[in-house]
């Protein structure tokens, strides 16, 4: 963890919100020159307390409406833990976390339709090895939010 002082924090706050905020709106809201806000930007990507900058797709509008949540079990428990590697290749798997409890990971994953999930989960289980327990969303109030730094 990497030691931000508050200003840092509010830049990352700002960016949290709206990624594609100008040096000179950073700036404005930070009491900050634009020169200073960019060297603070840019020292916090070196740093890597920002990560990236991205678009948020509306996963409807880009027809993948399906979004389920796997939680991946190894079949063989003295099997190496490598269930993220063998399922990097599935691009239809948008996150993979680690987890406590009885699954080794959930993925999360979006697709076209329930038959796609379907093939989904049977290359899921041949490429991992693993056993496999699928929870269907079926709406998203809200998601993507990000915690400000404290």
């Amino acid at each position: 963890m990497i030691d931000l002082d508050d200003v840092d924090r509010q830049v990352l706050a700002l960016l949290a919100k709206d990624g594609r905020r100008s040096y000179t709106d950073l700036a404005k809201d930070t009491g900050l020159s634009t020169s200073a806000v960019h060297q603070r930007v840019r020292r916090l990507e070196q740093r890597g307390a920002i990560t990236g900058f991205g678009a948020t797709l509306d996963p409807r509008e880009v027809g993948l409406p399906l979004t389920a949540f796997v939680s991946i079990t190894p079949i063989d428990p003295a099997a190496p833990d490598d269930a993220p590697e063998r399922l990097a290749h599935l691009e239809a798997i948008e996150a993979c976390h680690s987890v406590a409890g009885d699954e080794s990971y959930i993925l999360k994953v979006r697709v076209t339709d329930p038959a796609e999930l379907e093939s989904l989960l049977q290359d899921i289980r041949t490429a991992a090895a693993v056993r496999t327990r699928t929870t269907v969303v079926l709406s998203t109030p809200w998601e993507g939010r990000t915690r400000p730094p404290s």
